[in-house]
């Protein structure tokens, strides 16, 4: 499939209008777009043949598709990212709307966290009344000794962590784990890390985690350089982190034992480093936070089957670190224009209270 700039270098001047002006009034209206209709937006004084000509074009690029039998078109999927990517116009926010989310956000003036909580619910009916969408709040991720964490499985690529902290408290993110991960190793995952947890934040775990890698490393580089130095293996890198060690000749039919027993040793160490990695992983992608998005349709696995776009932005603490996000879950036409910028907003004003109640 053709990337965005792809798709805008095979449309000319006239198509990236014609195109602009039948999603915008698709966006408007919820309905289907004819060429009668864009003949008298267009800047030019063309006929609606023309006009139909120009939309078939489209069509065959995947930016168009007809709903029905009817002369309308309405933008794919593929189209409604191409003009939130590169064509889309945000409006600014009007002091009406700055005013109500400043109010609502004003009356929590408490440090504790049930205080937010109510401040975070008053922040999501506020984004509904104002976009007439539905609100998704993610509340500031938690930092305290934790109890137990378990991975499930969501989707090949999608996985959700439950932390359980000491204090009663439970977080879930939804996270993509490394290539290649099953349930089993998920669950193995939860079980190396459970025996190192209790009593430590993730931060702190990270750390454990990282040491365990850098120790297993140094054991498995002393065990493999008399083998190396003797000839009998070499080094194979990949990049600064990833190596494999290489047999030369039969390595199956060594004659020596020891080296038959530390050739095994050191499969082992590979296999041990390897799975070690992937948890180191697992606590950094769990940590993580999403840039500023815009997920049409499809694009979101939560949503693809309602057909429902997010529009979603990250709100940071004084440390200028992602600690959570706000965002409105709504149809595929959204009004993208006037709700980026509403969520953007409201995300600068979460982060600020909570920078300046830290």
């Amino acid at each position: 499939m053709s990337d965005g700039s792809e798709l805008f270098e095979q449309m000319n001047d006239r198509s990236r209008e014609v195109f602009r002006l039948l999603v915008e009034g698709y966006l408007e209206t919820g309905d289907p777009v004819g060429s009668r209709t864009l003949t008298r937006s267009l800047s030019e004084k063309v006929s609606a043949a023309t006009v139909r000509n120009v939309m078939q074009d489209l069509e065959y690029l995947g930016l168009l598709e007809s709903p029905h039998v009817s002369a309308g078109r309405v933008p794919t999927h593929l189209g409604l990212r191409l003009f939130v990517d590169g064509l889309l116009e945000v409006v600014d926010l009007d002091a009406e709307e700055k005013e109500k989310l400043e109010q609502t956000l004003s009356q929590a003036d408490g440090r504790e966290d049930r205080e937010i909580g109510l401040m975070l619910d008053r922040v999501g009916a506020a984004l509904s009344g104002l976009t007439h969408g539905a609100s998704l709040v993610l509340a500031p991720k938690y930092e305290a000794p934790i109890k137990h964490i378990e991975f499930v499985s969501l989707a090949p690529d999608r996985a959700l962590v439950v932390l359980v902290f000491a204090d009663g408290h439970v977080e879930n993110r939804v996270f993509s784990p490394p290539v290649g991960q099953t349930p089993s190793s998920l669950r193995e995952a939860a079980n190396f890390l459970n025996a190192l947890a209790e009593g430590r934040t993730v931060s702190e775990l990270k750390q454990v985690v990282a040491k365990e890698i850098s120790q297993k490393r140094q054991e498995l580089n002393d065990l493999a350089c008399s083998m190396v130095e003797n000839g009998i293996a070499l080094w194979e890198k990949e990049g600064d982190s990833y190596e494999r060690l290489i047999v030369r000749g039969r390595s199956n039919l060594l004659d020596d034992e020891a080296e038959a027993e530390d050739l095994e040793r050191i499969r082992r160490l590979f296999d041990d480093l390897e799975r070690k990695r992937d948890i180191a992983e697992f606590l950094e992608l769990t940590e993580k936070g999403d840039g500023v998005r815009i997920f049409i349709g499809s694009e979101n696995k939560l949503f693809s089957l309602s057909g429902s776009s997010l529009v979603v932005s990250p709100y940071m603490n004084k440390d200028r670190k992602i600690i959570g996000a706000v965002g409105v879950i709504g149809p595929t036409r959204l009004n993208y224009g006037r709700i980026v910028p509403i969520v953007d907003y409201t995300a600068q004003l979460v982060g600020k209270l909570i920078s300046d109640q830290g």
